[in-house]
Protein backbone atom coordinates (compact mmCIF):
# COMPACT_ATOMS: atom_id res chain seq x y z
CA UNK A 1 0.00 0.00 0.00
CA UNK A 2 1.01 3.31 -0.62
CA UNK A 3 0.40 6.03 1.56
CA UNK A 4 0.05 9.52 0.54
CA UNK A 5 0.06 13.25 2.41
CA UNK A 6 -0.77 15.79 -0.22
CA UNK A 7 0.00 19.82 1.79
CA UNK A 8 -1.28 23.33 0.41
CA UNK A 9 -3.33 25.79 0.48
CA UNK A 10 -7.37 26.40 -0.24
CA UNK A 11 -7.95 26.95 -3.73
CA UNK A 12 -4.82 24.95 -5.05
CA UNK A 13 -7.22 21.72 -5.78
CA UNK A 14 -5.28 19.94 -2.93
CA UNK A 15 -8.42 17.81 -1.96
CA UNK A 16 -9.50 17.38 -5.48
CA UNK A 17 -5.57 16.18 -6.38
CA UNK A 18 -5.86 13.24 -4.03
CA UNK A 19 -9.74 12.47 -5.25
CA UNK A 20 -9.02 12.13 -9.07
CA UNK A 21 -5.68 9.77 -7.77
CA UNK A 22 -8.28 7.55 -5.97
CA UNK A 23 -10.25 7.33 -9.21
CA UNK A 24 -7.12 6.64 -11.42
CA UNK A 25 -6.33 3.41 -9.27
CA UNK A 26 -10.01 2.62 -9.13
CA UNK A 27 -9.93 3.00 -12.95
CA UNK A 28 -7.18 0.36 -13.19
CA UNK A 29 -8.76 -2.31 -10.99
CA UNK A 30 -6.66 -0.86 -7.81
CA UNK A 31 -8.04 0.26 -4.81
CA UNK A 32 -8.04 4.42 -3.69
CA UNK A 33 -9.09 6.14 -0.76
CA UNK A 34 -9.03 9.77 -0.60
CA UNK A 35 -9.71 12.60 2.82
CA UNK A 36 -9.18 15.63 3.56
CA UNK A 37 -7.91 17.41 7.05
CA UNK A 38 -8.89 20.78 6.96
CA UNK A 39 -8.37 23.84 9.62
CA UNK A 40 -9.82 27.40 8.47
CA UNK A 41 -12.25 26.24 5.23
CA UNK A 42 -11.25 29.36 3.07
CA UNK A 43 -8.74 30.14 0.25
CA UNK A 44 -5.12 30.56 1.21
CA UNK A 45 -5.50 28.22 4.74
CA UNK A 46 -3.67 25.48 4.74
CA UNK A 47 -5.32 22.42 3.56
CA UNK A 48 -3.54 18.60 4.14
CA UNK A 49 -5.41 15.50 2.10
CA UNK A 50 -4.39 11.88 2.25
CA UNK A 51 -4.71 9.14 0.09
CA UNK A 52 -4.00 5.31 -0.16
CA UNK A 53 -3.92 3.76 -3.12
CA UNK A 54 -3.73 -0.50 -3.18
CA UNK A 55 -3.62 -3.54 -4.89
CA UNK A 56 -5.90 -4.95 -2.15
CA UNK A 57 -9.03 -2.83 -0.29
CA UNK A 58 -8.59 0.12 1.54
CA UNK A 59 -10.40 0.26 4.99
CA UNK A 60 -8.56 2.38 6.74
CA UNK A 61 -9.92 5.96 6.51
CA UNK A 62 -7.60 7.94 8.99
CA UNK A 63 -5.18 10.40 8.74
CA UNK A 64 -1.59 9.08 7.05
CA UNK A 65 1.10 9.66 10.14
CA UNK A 66 4.29 8.10 7.99
CA UNK A 67 3.61 8.91 4.43
CA UNK A 68 5.38 6.46 1.58
CA UNK A 69 5.33 10.13 -0.22
CA UNK A 70 4.54 13.40 -0.17
CA UNK A 71 2.54 16.39 -2.47
CA UNK A 72 3.37 19.33 -1.86
CA UNK A 73 1.35 22.17 -3.90
CA UNK A 74 2.08 24.84 -2.18
CA UNK A 75 5.93 26.24 -2.64
CA UNK A 76 6.51 28.00 0.64
CA UNK A 77 5.61 24.72 2.45
CA UNK A 78 8.27 22.51 0.84
CA UNK A 79 11.02 23.01 3.99
CA UNK A 80 7.96 23.17 6.49
CA UNK A 81 8.76 20.15 9.08
CA UNK A 82 4.78 19.70 9.23
CA UNK A 83 5.62 18.56 5.51
CA UNK A 84 8.29 15.73 6.41
CA UNK A 85 7.31 14.79 9.92
CA UNK A 86 6.78 11.21 10.12
CA UNK A 87 8.24 10.31 6.17
CA UNK A 88 9.61 7.11 5.60
CA UNK A 89 12.66 5.82 4.55
CA UNK A 90 12.66 5.94 0.62
CA UNK A 91 10.29 8.35 0.82
CA UNK A 92 9.35 10.48 -2.47
CA UNK A 93 8.36 14.48 -2.92
CA UNK A 94 6.72 15.72 -5.60
CA UNK A 95 6.95 19.58 -5.68
CA UNK A 96 5.41 22.20 -7.41
CA UNK A 97 8.36 24.82 -7.26
CA UNK A 98 8.53 27.21 -10.24
CA UNK A 99 11.93 26.86 -12.46
CA UNK A 100 12.74 30.42 -12.50
CA UNK A 101 13.92 29.61 -8.76
CA UNK A 102 16.17 26.53 -9.81
CA UNK A 103 14.80 23.07 -9.70
CA UNK A 104 18.51 21.57 -8.97
CA UNK A 105 18.21 23.82 -5.57
CA UNK A 106 15.00 23.81 -4.23
CA UNK A 107 16.77 24.12 -1.43
CA UNK A 108 14.93 20.51 0.46
CA UNK A 109 16.92 18.26 1.79
CA UNK A 110 15.89 15.30 4.36
CA UNK A 111 17.21 11.63 5.44
CA UNK A 112 14.94 9.79 4.43
CA UNK A 113 13.80 11.32 1.26
CA UNK A 114 15.01 9.31 -1.79
CA UNK A 115 13.86 11.18 -4.96
CA UNK A 116 12.29 14.53 -5.76
CA UNK A 117 10.18 15.43 -8.55
CA UNK A 118 9.87 18.99 -9.32
CA UNK A 119 7.15 20.60 -11.81
CA UNK A 120 6.24 24.38 -12.25
CA UNK A 121 2.46 23.16 -12.08
CA UNK A 122 1.15 27.05 -11.87
CA UNK A 123 2.77 27.93 -14.63
CA UNK A 124 1.25 24.98 -17.05
CA UNK A 125 -1.94 25.60 -15.26
CA UNK A 126 -1.74 28.79 -16.14
CA UNK A 127 -0.95 28.49 -19.71
CA UNK A 128 -3.55 25.13 -20.45
CA UNK A 129 -6.20 26.20 -18.41
CA UNK A 130 -5.62 30.06 -17.42
CA UNK A 131 -6.34 30.24 -13.56
CA UNK A 132 -2.69 29.42 -11.04
CA UNK A 133 -4.54 25.66 -9.99
CA UNK A 134 -2.28 23.04 -10.07
CA UNK A 135 -4.11 20.42 -9.07
CA UNK A 136 -4.53 18.10 -12.67
CA UNK A 137 -0.86 19.23 -13.37
CA UNK A 138 -0.02 16.91 -10.34
CA UNK A 139 -2.21 14.37 -10.95
CA UNK A 140 -0.06 13.85 -14.32
CA UNK A 141 3.44 14.43 -12.37
CA UNK A 142 2.46 11.75 -9.53
CA UNK A 143 1.87 9.01 -12.11
CA UNK A 144 5.23 9.53 -13.65
CA UNK A 145 7.26 10.00 -10.63
CA UNK A 146 5.84 7.05 -8.32
CA UNK A 147 5.62 4.76 -11.41
CA UNK A 148 1.82 3.38 -10.05
CA UNK A 149 -0.28 4.73 -12.64
CA UNK A 150 0.02 5.54 -16.16
CA UNK A 151 -1.56 8.51 -17.85
CA UNK A 152 -4.56 6.60 -19.40
CA UNK A 153 -6.60 6.43 -16.29
CA UNK A 154 -5.59 9.81 -15.01
CA UNK A 155 -6.93 11.90 -17.87
CA UNK A 156 -10.10 9.47 -17.52
CA UNK A 157 -10.53 10.00 -13.94
CA UNK A 158 -11.12 13.72 -14.77
CA UNK A 159 -14.22 12.87 -16.21
CA UNK A 160 -16.42 12.81 -13.23
CA UNK A 161 -15.02 16.15 -12.41
CA UNK A 162 -14.78 18.06 -15.78
CA UNK A 163 -16.80 18.04 -19.19
CA UNK A 164 -16.12 20.12 -22.84
CA UNK A 165 -13.20 22.64 -23.14
CA UNK A 166 -12.65 22.22 -19.41
CA UNK A 167 -12.27 18.44 -19.76
CA UNK A 168 -10.20 18.94 -22.71
CA UNK A 169 -7.83 21.78 -21.06
CA UNK A 170 -7.40 19.46 -17.66
CA UNK A 171 -6.54 16.82 -19.76
CA UNK A 172 -3.26 18.70 -21.73
CA UNK A 173 -2.71 19.60 -17.67
CA UNK A 174 -2.33 15.83 -16.72
CA UNK A 175 -0.32 15.25 -20.16
CA UNK A 176 2.04 18.54 -19.30
CA UNK A 177 2.71 16.96 -15.41
CA UNK A 178 3.77 14.16 -16.66
CA UNK A 179 5.99 14.91 -19.41
CA UNK A 180 7.48 17.58 -18.00
CA UNK A 181 8.49 16.56 -14.99
CA UNK A 182 11.89 16.52 -13.57
CA UNK A 183 12.83 13.52 -11.10
CA UNK A 184 15.81 13.98 -8.83
CA UNK A 185 17.27 10.97 -7.43
CA UNK A 186 19.28 11.69 -4.03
Amino acid sequence: MSEVRFHGRGGQGVVTTSKILANAFVITGQFGASFPMFGFERRGAPVTAFGRFSDKPVREKTQIYNPDILVVLDPSQRDSPAVFQGLLPGGMMLLNYSKDLGSEDTGISHENLKRLAVIDANKIALEEIGLAIPNTVIVGAFAKMSGLLGIEPCCEALQDYFSGKKLTANIGCVKRGFEELEIFDL
